[in-house]
């Protein structure tokens, strides 16, 4: 559980800097409608609040996250931001974050099913 766990905070804590750097990227596309500008910081919003509720769990779980503090930043694993995010097209940056996404998912699902075992996965 303390392993899966620790793989949720840490693609969760990698997106965070992407994100915020496509942010400021599609705010600049005057062309986009509003209701696109607003997803996208609804979706950042969303990764940073479902890191919150993950980390929540952790500590009550007991699990030691003091290894993951500041480790697990896009830059602290060997990327730089904006030479990646630019290199990468809306659509392809969409791409990846929608598979990651789905490993967040399908990984909170295996861990939910690891700590309540009686909700008959």
């Amino acid at each position: 559980r303390e392993e899966l766990t620790h793989l949720i905070l840490r693609l969760l804590q990698a997106w965070k800097e992407p994100l915020s750097h496509f942010n400021q990227h599609i705010e600049h596309h005057q062309e986009l409608p509003d209701d696109s500008l607003s997803k996208a910081k609804q979706i950042s919003n969303m990764v940073h609040e479902l890191k919150t509720g993950v980390e929540k769990v952790t500590e009550k779980a007991r699990f030691s996250i003091n290894s993951l503090n500041g480790v697990a930043s896009s830059e602290a694993a060997g990327l730089s931001v904006s030479n990646e995010a630019n290199m990468m097209s809306d659509s392809d940056f969409i791409h990846c974050f929608r598979r990651d996404s789905n490993k967040v998912q399908s990984y909170l699902k295996v861990l939910k099913c690891r700590i309540m075992p009686e909700n008959s996965c």
